[in-house]
C-alpha cells in the first residue's frame, strides 16, 4: 500500500457552476478511469453523482462511495 496522503483539489462544473472537491490521488485516478470507461466527461460523471447523492454527503464522500460501489460491482 501507498503513503496515505492528503486529498488534493480537483475542479468540476456542475449545473453551470465550478466546484472543487477533494480527493487522495487513487480515488482521482479511478474517478476518471471510471469516466472514460463510461464515454462521459468528468464534469458529466461527478453530475449524475451529485444527482444522486441527496443531501446526506459531500460531494466527495458521494464520489468515493461511487467508486467503491463500482468496483465491487465489476468484480
Amino acid at each position: 500500500m501507498s503513503d496515505f496522503q492528503r486529498p488534493r483539489k480537483h475542479s468540476l462544473t456542475l449545473k453551470g457552476h465550478r466546484t472543487s472537491v477533494s480527493l487522495e490521488d487513487p480515488f482521482w485516478q479511478q474517478f476518471k478511469k471510471i469516466a472514460q470507461e463510461r464515454d462521459l466527461a468528468l464534469n458529466e460523471l461527478a453530475a449524475e453523482i451529485d444527482a444522486r447523492r441527496g443531501t446526506n454527503a459531500g460531494l466527495a464522500s458521494a464520489i468515493r462511495l461511487f467508486i467503491l460501489e463500482y468496483i465491487i460491482q465489476s468484480e
